[in-house]
């Protein structure tokens, strides 16, 4: 069954070229901030959870694993929930759920429990995981489908906007708490232990239950706003193809460049990730900085914001020059960077890694634009397949841990580097759309 965007349609006495959408493209910055944010926040998580409950490096990547396996798991169902009740049902319904899934955080630092953490990163992650199946097309289809691709990233910016606080912010109230080692814990009477664990508690349980009380907020203003509604089977292709390029198959499945794109959308969300999650680490090693977490926490910033600034850049960019080749040049020096970082030192090694940050900025949007490029009323269904897709973010930061648990941290971004070099094909080949096979038959 092909899972469409919304079932109701737009007044067409008003072309979609000539409706105003920016009112609603401006409402609906405030999901891609808040996400972002969210998001981001598990970078600074993952030191203060590693440090508390003492975890090596793979099990600490546990935390992106439950947040990430969500989108495996939630985006198809997600997809189905989008096309029963519509865009803003969705958008809303995603807010509730991740708002609870927050506030699932106050039991999990209460007792301690790091597999209840996980259970509250899961329900966080499926309720963010429904605002991306519904906010991200919607983006695509508020235009034209040439600009698709900038306009995402311009929205999308914003999303790097909460990225970029994000570290910061959870290094002035969760790592500026200073964590003892298990010898030091083991030290402590009953009175002076059970201080210690209500105050790393209440650095995690404090600030989660203000996001909780802002996302239920932005779900009271979706309420109320209006939104367009627009029926994703009148989006016509980028290249040309025209408005029945769709019909050729009855399943977004079958269409080659939005399979590809899956993969670049797995290994790129999987690769800036694992760069990201591993950041507060490797600027701390002695190899590179050797400072304390809560200082180290703050240079992630540099990255988040990095991805910031070149997506507002790329937005205009790509209103010149073809998004795929703009992919394939981010991606080539994305690799170059990543293989500088691990082949020196101190300050070059931390900035060569930060400055990645720059270069991933545009990929997301822009691997997601080029792979729904004119697949019509399947757009919701790829939808879906693409956030699926984002899983990546689960799995490849593990395999990462393993690496680096066995060959060390500063050469373990061996594994980035080959996920950027997939980017590379699919921005010069692997994008450009062709008919399912049993279409051209």
């Amino acid at each position: 069954m092909a899972i469409t965007g919304a079932p109701a349609t737009m007044n067409r006495s008003v072309p979609k070229e000539e409706a105003n959408y920016t009112p609603a493209l401006t409402v609906l910055t405030s999901l891609f901030f808040m996400w972002g944010f969210l998001t981001c926040l598990n970078d600074i998580l993952i030191p203060h959870l590693k440090a508390v409950f003492t975890l090596n490096y793979a099990e600490a990547m546990l935390i992106q694993f439950s947040f990430f396996a969500a989108y495996f798991i939630v985006s198809l169902p997600s997809g189905i929930i989008v096309e029963k009740i519509g865009y803003k049902r969705g958008i809303i319904t995603g807010l509730i759920t991740a708002g609870i899934g927050c506030l699932a955080f106050y039991p999990a630092a209460g007792t301690q429990s790091y597999v209840l953490f996980l259970v509250a990163l899961f329900i966080l992650a499926s309720g963010i995981t429904l605002l991306q199946v519904a906010a991200n097309p919607y983006v695509a289809i508020l235009g034209k489908p040439e600009t698709a691709s900038s306009r995402l990233n311009l929205t999308q910016a914003f999303n790097s906007l909460g990225t970029t606080i994000a570290p910061y912010f959870g290094s002035l109230v969760i790592l500026s708490i200073a964590v003892k080692s298990a010898e030091e814990i083991k030290k402590l009477n009953a009175t002076d232990l059970s201080a210690y664990q209500l105050t790393q508690a209440s650095a995690v349980q404090v600030p989660y239950l203000w996001l909780a009380a802002a996302l239920f907020v932005i779900a009271g203003i979706f309420a109320i706003v209006k939104l367009p509604q627009i029926e994703a089977s009148s989006i016509t292709s980028s290249n040309g193809e025209g408005k029945n390029f769709e019909h050729h198959h009855e399943s977004a499945w079958h269409f080659r460049h939005l399979i590809l794109g899956a993969i670049g959308i797995f290994v790129y969300v999987g690769a800036e990730v694992s760069i990201g999650s591993f950041l507060v680490n490797y600027i701390g090693h002695q190899d590179v900085l050797g400072i304390p977490a809560d200082q180290a926490g703050k240079f992630v910033s540099f990255y988040w914001g990095g991805a910031m600034v070149g997506r507002f850049i790329g937005s205009a960019i790509q209103r010149k020059i073809k998004p795929g080749i703009v992919l394939a040049f981010n991606a080539v020096f994305a690799i170059l960077l990543v293989i500088t970082s691990m082949l020196s030192f101190g300050y070059l090694a931390m900035w060569s890694i930060l400055l990645v940050g720059l270069f991933n900025s545009i990929m997301f949007p822009t691997i997601f634009t080029l792979a729904i490029d004119g697949l019509g009323k399947h757009t919701g269904q790829a939808s879906g397949i693409l956030c699926m897709a984002i899983v990546g973010g689960a799995i490849i930061p593990v395999l990462q841990g393993f690496i680096a648990d066995n060959i060390g941290i500063h050469h373990a971004f061996i594994l980035p580097v080959l996920c950027y070099l997939f980017i590379m094909y699919y921005g010069l080949k692997g994008h450009i759309p062709h008919l399912p096979k049993t279409a051209q038959a």
